[in-house]
């Protein structure tokens, strides 16, 4: 958190996410921060940085002031914005991790995220091995001398599991491990996991962060300053960074991310209610119903249960797939997080790199990303959808 707002007394989360970072342009006294559409920057004689600006790839006074803003949302000490949510997690593995270096991924991971470490990362000589994160057990027996990182997601994608944080940290920290949490379905409104006890916070802001459909980015948020320099190190090294229109457009989002969320759960919750009634839906994968395994560890260390559902299908996968086609105010499409709502069929969309594997999903699964619609429009879709 920037001292000015330390100084201002702001820490209210609805607060911080219109202010952190974002000071008025002190040249023109502009309330939002300006487009630094910039590649380079003219020094006061050599070496004489103004603010410390000489290269856009370096830093962009445009991403800096998410950066400012991403870290004071996640109650961390340092916010590193990328040109998408798996540049962030490429950033962290190489900068965490060595040949030979072990990492604990859970059964129900971003298809994206499986396709890094099986397909990239493994050649480079990391190796990983499946545990299902909602058993602090299972964490710990996947654990192995050379364990460097625990990875979770909470929710996770696309069966809307549930990771019990400051447990999982407990685990990972006792075999001297790191602990990184994926938060990106939760968004910081409704989870800080920084605050439970991991060490990073990854985020696609591609999702609620901007919540517009329109733009790629991804985040890194830690507590640590050395891993924080040590991340900055390699954020530029490598070079994947937010452009300074992308850091803008989550900028924008991020003012109006308290608000929206309060909303897609709300939705999310009709929802999934709805499906849960519906002769043709054999279960509902949804955090905020109480008969979900993870719901009393949701609600404890949640402030909501956002808006993703996932739901099964009676009749397979064909019929999972007619529902996907047959929707309309639903928009067939993958990505999720924003104000529209989508449908897609994962095991043929976005996890269709997982196919095969430990982390293959059912096949009559239908993950909804739930807008900001008027609710009982999106019921009606739903029910027509399913026939």
């Amino acid at each position: 958190m920037s001292d000015q707002h330390q100084q201002h007394g702001a820490t209210s989360f609805e607060t911080l996410a219109i202010h952190a970072g974002q000071e008025a342009d002190a040249a023109t006294g502009a309330v939002v921060p300006p487009i630094y559409q910039v590649s380079t920057y003219k020094q006061d004689g050599v070496g004489g940085l103004r603010g410390g600006y000489e290269y856009s790839r370096s830093a962009n006074p445009t991403r800096t002031a998410l950066e400012e803003n991403l870290a004071a949302l996640e109650g961390g000490r340092r916010g590193l914005a990328f040109a998408s949510g798996l540049a962030a997690e490429d950033c962290l593995l190489r900068t965490v991790l060595s040949p030979g270096d072990h990492v604990v991924i859970p059964n129900d991971a971003y298809g994206g995220t499986f396709r890094l470490f099986a397909k990239v990362a493994e050649r480079w000589g990391v190796t990983w091995s499946v545990a299902d994160s909602a058993d602090p057990a299972a964490v710990r027996a996947a654990l192995t001398p050379r364990t460097k990182l625990v990875w979770v997601e909470t929710p996770s994608n696309p069966l809307l599991g549930i990771t019990d944080i400051e447990a999982v940290a407990g685990v990972a920290h006792a075999a001297g491990a790191r602990l990184l949490v994926d938060n990106t379905f939760a968004s910081p409104y409704l989870q800080q996991p920084l605050a439970l006890g991991a060490d990073v916070v990854v985020h696609s802001t591609t999702k609620y962060m901007g919540g517009h459909s329109d733009v790629v980015g991804g985040a890194l948020v830690v507590n640590d300053d050395t891993l924080g320099e040590e991340l900055a190190f390699h954020q530029n090294a490598m070079g994947a960074i937010a452009g300074p229109f992308d850091a803008w457009l989550v900028l924008r989002g991020i003012k109006t991310l308290a608000v929206r969320m309060d909303r897609h759960s709300a939705n999310a919750e009709r929802v999934a209610q709805m499906l849960s009634a519906h002769p043709k839906v054999t279960s509902v994968l949804y955090p905020g119903l109480p008969e979900h395994p993870g719901h009393e560890t949701a609600a404890k260390q949640m402030r909501g249960f956002g808006g993703m559902v996932s739901f099964r299908v009676a009749g397979g996968e064909q019929a999972a797939v007619d529902v996907c086609d047959r929707a309309r105010l639903f928009t067939l499409g993958e990505s999720l997080g924003g104000v529209e709502s989508l449908i897609e069929h994962p095991g043929r969309m976005t996890h269709a790199s997982a196919a095969g594997s430990a982390l293959e999903v059912p096949s009559d699964l239908v993950r909804l990303s739930v807008g900001i619609e008027a609710a009982d429009d999106l019921l009606a879709d739903l029910t027509q959808a399913l026939g």
